[in-house]
């Protein structure tokens, strides 16, 4: 079997031929297994809504598809769909729909819906999403943030996430449903989750919410700082300035990890390194605790190539669990996996209701 996997970014599109055929290999996530062939297109980081972007992004991608062989099915990157459990979902004309306008958040990722129908209309076979970045598990007490009417969500790396965790639990010996395994996502846009039996129980999210601070965007503030920048400047410029002018980038100067590796030896730079690995380790720690000893830790993303980095916050964490380093990201294996669980039959599809 045959799936098409598109997974649209902000400077580039991914995308992947997944050769997809059932497995009694139990060692192998799903009992599936899935070769993929990977294809990038990169394309600029336009401005404004996601409406103007999908005509040059679609051309990509019918350019970097040509010469495939026929699919049996076209998956795509789930965006911001509302709340929702993990799972692969069908995607129909509504929830294309819905995500192109979504009235949660204008992310990229919303685009991987509308494209994959579109793709999949013109072979005449299904499409489908995996894992949305809005999957929200959280327990009932996780939601409660002290203050009535502002409740913890639930948006993070949800795909990439469930992904790792699934590998990490068969690096030590453990079945999915049967671990706890806490996973952090440290890149331009970080998250740390805990998944109790393959549900994500409890999460940092991965945008202004909670967590360590990342290349570019600040972590959790303390309160009083934060209502200090709020009355001092427009909502819109505080936004920007947390999102694009702190963590290293505010404290070092640049949010560029090459150049922050490099110049590690640097006062300011190694100061920041220790300021990160600290927070790190504490959110870790935390979110080790909500559903017992974890199996293992999990540390994925892009800043999980800095290996140095990666070994002192290893150094603060591992007296806690066994450790697993997976660099960069598994979105397009798990899109593969995801779709492929339904393709060869061991998962239904799961039904998309507008929230």
């Amino acid at each position: 079997m045959i799936a098409y996997v598109i997974n649209p970014g902000t400077a580039s599109t991914k995308l992947a031929l997944a050769h997809i055929q059932p497995s009694d290999n139990p060692s192998l996530p799903g009992n599936i297994r899935v070769e993929l062939e990977k294809r990038e297109v990169v394309h600029p980081d336009l401005p404004g809504p996601l409406i103007e972007k999908l005509p040059l992004i679609r051309q990509e991608i019918w350019q970097g598809i040509k010469g495939w062989p026929r699919p049996d099915a076209v998956v795509g990157r789930g965006g911001i769909l509302g709340p929702l459990p993990a799972g692969t979902y069908r995607v129909t004309q509504e929830l294309a729909d819905f995500a192109m306008h979504s009235p949660y958040r204008d992310h990229i990722t919303n685009l991987g819906a509308p494209l994959a129908l579109e793709v999949a209309k013109a072979y005449g076979v299904e499409a489908y999403v995996v894992d949305p970045m809005s999957v929200d598990e959280l327990l009932p007490e996780a939601r409660i943030s002290g203050f009535p009417g502002a409740e913890r969500t639930s948006v993070f790396h949800a795909l990439n996430a469930k992904a790792v965790a699934r590998r990490t639990a068969y690096e030590v010996g453990k079945r999915f449903t049967d671990s706890v395994i806490v996973v952090a996502h440290l890149g331009n846009k970080s998250s740390i989750t805990t998944y109790r039996k393959g549900r994500a129980i409890d999460t940092t999210g991965a945008h202004l919410e909670e967590g360590p601070f990342t290349p570019s965007a600040t972590g959790m503030l303390p309160l009083s700082k934060l209502l200090d920048l709020a009355y001092q400047y427009p909502r819109e410029r505080v936004e920007q300035m947390l999102l694009f002018s702190a963590g290293f980038k505010g404290l070092t100067g640049t949010a560029d990890l090459k150049e922050l590796e490099q110049r590690q030896d640097d006062p300011q730079v190694k100061l920041a390194v220790k300021a990160f690995v600290y927070q790190v380790a504490k959110y870790i720690g935390a979110y080790s605790v909500v559903a017992g000893r974890p199996d293992a830790i999990a540390i994925t993303g892009g800043i999980a190539r800095w290996f140095s980095l990666v070994d002192l916050i290893e150094e603060k964490l591992s007296w806690i669990a066994p450790v697993v380093v997976i660099p960069g990201e598994l979105e397009l294996e798990a899109l593969g996996e995801g779709v492929g669980r339904v393709l060869v039959g061991h998962e239904q599809p799961k039904e998309w209701v507008k929230p």
